[in-house]
């Protein structure tokens, strides 16, 4: 077996999110499918991706990594003979091109190092989130990647909610609980800029989401700056710990995965390893000294 690293793209739009799902298109399902097709596979690929998305969400810099048999990559030799890896990969590359639908992209496959997993090995997901509060309304053009709020948003008020999210927290007050899984992430940061075009873009990185953070977060921050909410407002709902019926989850188009980062690949394996690891709050340790063990996005 070969594992594979995929760097992919996706408009959310006509996908009901990342993972596999009976009976409804999925990124998931139509890499699995082109896969299993170009290559000839008795058993179906099963892919593991960075960080699952939600119905509508987008991916600019998504990762994924599959285990094929390698001998099956002789399937992507000519009539010239046997092709080198790299020959192989490229090839890959321009079949997945001609087989997915325009709307998901795979743009490199390359062999993954020694203990890389594209989920577990991952130091931090980057995502940012788009909004415009012209009065008119989004460019038609731009509609299905920038969300459009009725209300003036300042810029500072956005700014100043934001930093009073930032650090490890128990996040669980912006997360939709799952049974078993933690919702103590690191935000390490959250914060607008209002480009040229007058579109406000949040810059989000963590070392892990849970389900429906980053929206809800952006929910939280949009009441408190058109005026709605106090900027202190979702720092008090994060310190309660507790989902409060005044945070209401941003739009999902809105969202993109714009990059994934990994540490060097000497230290692939250890990284997946520390992250598996469920981390506790330690309420008599000061914040800067709380365990650094981090989780994947869920």
């Amino acid at each position: 077996m070969v594992r594979l690293r995929l760097d992919l793209a996706y408009d959310g739009t006509g996908f009901s999110g990342w993972a596999r799902q009976p009976g409804l298109r999925t990124v998931q399902g139509e890499i699995e499918q082109a896969i299993g097709r170009i290559l000839r596979l008795g058993e179906p690929a099963m892919l593991t991706v960075a960080g699952r998305t939600d119905a509508g969400v987008h991916a600019r810099g998504q990762v994924a990594h599959v285990d094929v048999p390698e001998d099956r990559l002789g399937e992507l030799d000519g009539n010239r003979g046997p092709l080198s890896i790299d020959e192989r990969l490229a090839a890959l590359v321009r079949r997945f091109g001609g087989v997915l639908e325009p709307d998901v992209r795979i743009y490199r496959v390359s062999v993954a190092p020694e203990g890389f997993d594209a989920r577990f090995s991952a130091m931090f997901r980057r995502y940012a989130y788009r909004v415009s509060d012209a009065p008119g309304g989004v460019d038609p053009l731009r509609r299905w990647e920038i969300v459009w709020h009725n209300r003036p948003l300042d810029l500072g008020a956005l700014n100043a909610a934001a930093a009073r999210l930032l650090g490890e927290h128990d996040f669980a007050a912006f997360c939709k609980k799952r049974e078993g899984a933690t919702t103590i992430r690191e935000l390490q940061r959250l914060d607008w800029v209002r480009g040229p075009d007058g579109v406000l873009v949040a810059t989000v990185v963590a070392d892990a989401f849970c389900h429906s953070m980053v929206r809800a977060l952006v929910g939280s921050l949009l009441a408190a700056a058109d005026g709605r909410r106090p900027v202190e407002w979702p720092g008090e709902v994060l310190r309660r710990g507790v989902r409060d019926s005044g945070v209401h989850v941003a739009p999902a188009h809105g969202l993109c995965l714009e990059e994934v980062g990994y540490p060097a690949p000497s230290d692939l394996a250890a990284r997946a390893v520390a992250t598996r690891r469920v981390r506790t709050v330690t309420e008599q340790l000061p914040s800067e000294q709380l365990p650094s063990e981090q989780l994947p996005s869920e």
